[in-house]
């Protein structure tokens, strides 16, 4: 079983930044793709920003420019870089892990989902 902590959120004024990270822990044999979703009030959760195992990125169209993944593959976590943040942008940020866990010679795939961090821009 893999586990998902994210920390970075907060509250932060308009065209201010902040950093989220993401720690992944437990029998993790590879991460393949990390993620970032957002879900604010009243609203399904969209994708934000996707990271593969070989760091190709794609970014929502609403947050290219301003926001920036990455990873650390050696500490099995995930950041994403927030800049120029606007209130639209507030929401519960969860972080989204998929790979292999186990040992080397039994693993199965996971697909987790961390407990989401609250991130508030005020105008």
């Amino acid at each position: 079983q893999v586990q998902l902590v994210e920390s970075g959120g907060g509250l932060v004024q308009a065209g201010g930044s902040l950093r989220l990270s993401c720690a992944a822990s437990g029998s993790i044999v590879a991460i393949n793709d990390m993620g970032w979703y957002r879900q604010a009030p009243g609203k399904q959760r969209e994708m934000v920003a996707l990271i593969t195992s070989t760091g190709s990125t794609n970014y929502a169209d609403s947050v290219k420019g301003r926001f920036t993944i990455s990873r650390d593959n050696a500490k099995n976590t995930g950041y994403l870089q927030m800049n120029s943040l606007k209130p639209e942008d507030t929401a519960v940020y969860y972080c989204n892990a998929a790979g292999w866990a186990g040992t080397r010679y039994s693993a199965g795939t996971f697909n987790s989902w961390g407990q989401g961090t609250q991130v508030t821009v005020s105008s």
